[in-house]
């Protein structure tokens, strides 16, 4: 069998942003049990950059994970960077977001407690589109 060769967060977000290893590297925090860059950094870059191409990829990054991935509020956590590398693949996002809400319901479910964290409204319109 061959090693798959797994890009890191850290290069993850090198790729997308564009931005230097020490600029990306400084952002990076750790929120809980997942490692996430803080929304405030993403729109200073969407804000400045003058690659066009880069700050819509920036820009897309972000509402996916303030919108659709949410854990931490005000940053985009580590599993938006996975789909977001697979889009740029063409390969669809709905199991991702329906793996992530699943993680979300169960672990209120778990706590017997909390609320939901994810797109409500994507949900439904999955429901809708599958019954």
């Amino acid at each position: 069998m061959r090693a798959v060769n797994v890009p890191t967060f850290l290069k993850k977000l090198i790729n997308i942003t564009g931005m230097s290893e020490q600029w990306v590297a400084a952002q990076i925090k750790q929120k809980g049990d997942s490692k996430c860059i803080p929304w405030k950094s993403l729109k200073d870059l969407i804000l400045t950059y003058l690659d066009v191409r880069k700050r819509v990829d920036v820009f897309a990054l972000s509402i996916y994970g303030l919108v659709f991935i949410l854990k931490a509020l005000g940053h985009v956590d580590e599993a938006v960077t996975n789909l977001f590398d697979r889009l740029d693949k063409r390969v669809t996002p709905i199991s991702t977001i329906l793996a992530e809400t699943f993680r979300s319901l169960s672990a209120c479910r778990k706590a017997g407690e909390g609320r939901f964290i994810g797109c409500v409204q994507l949900l439904l319109a999955w429901f809708y589109s599958h019954f």
